[in-house]
């Protein structure tokens, strides 16, 4: 409707401005809907497992330059376009302070081939996700909602990783406290911190 009418009239002020008020109430409808469920999750579970996304360079343009140019630019455009809508980066920065607050652990996981392994046998390869939506091992013939099968993927490495039991990788850690319990002083840091996933957790 808007690009029908003429530039900069008195109509087209007016249906701007209403577009820019929706989008104003989608932003927050967006926000009280991330503050309602981290606060959820927040309550809930002392300790909290995520992957370590780096959505800066999940959403780079694939644009490319004069010299290279950029490959299914549209469809990438796209993606980062959802990607951003879903407020990726401002539920993990909700989830970090409010288990700060709270006293409870956000470990952030490397992301790697959580899609792709197995949760029950730990066999990793490309043909275990058979869709968007489903997988299935091709070593154990363990099927699980891909979703599902990678959150238990990554519940695991922090597991490992608190259980000293991780052989490689790291983990980002935010922590005040174990809901009351006492950590070591040198972790009780107000910011997260990144430690090596070999450090055994030491006992307080």
């Amino acid at each position: 409707k808007l690009a029908r009418m003429t530039k900069f009239s008195a109509n087209w002020k007016k249906q701007k401005a209403k577009i820019a008020r929706l989008h104003v109430r989608i932003g927050h409808v967006r926000n009280n809907f991330l503050h309602q469920t981290s606060h959820a999750i927040s309550k809930n579970h002392a300790m909290i497992v995520m992957e370590d996304l780096k959505i800066s360079n999940m959403t780079r343009s694939a644009k490319g330059d004069s010299d290279n140019h950029g490959r299914n630019v549209a469809q990438k455009s796209g993606l980062n376009r959802e990607i951003l809508d879903q407020g990726w980066g401002e539920f993990k920065r909700q989830i970090e302070y409010k288990q700060e607050w709270r006293g409870g652990w956000l470990l952030q996981v490397d992301p790697k081939h959580t899609s792709q392994t197995c949760s029950v046998c730990k066999h990793r390869a490309k043909e275990n996700r058979q869709s968007q939506s489903e997988f299935r091992c091709v070593a154990c013939g363990h099927s699980a909602n891909a979703d599902e099968n990678a959150a238990q993927n990554i519940l695991k490495r922090g597991m490992d990783w608190l259980s000293g039991e991780a052989t490689a990788g790291k983990v980002k850690k935010t922590n005040r406290g174990t809901h009351g319990d006492r950590l070591p002083s040198e972790w009780r840091k107000p910011s997260a911190t990144e430690t090596d996933l070999t450090r055994p957790l030491q006992a307080a």
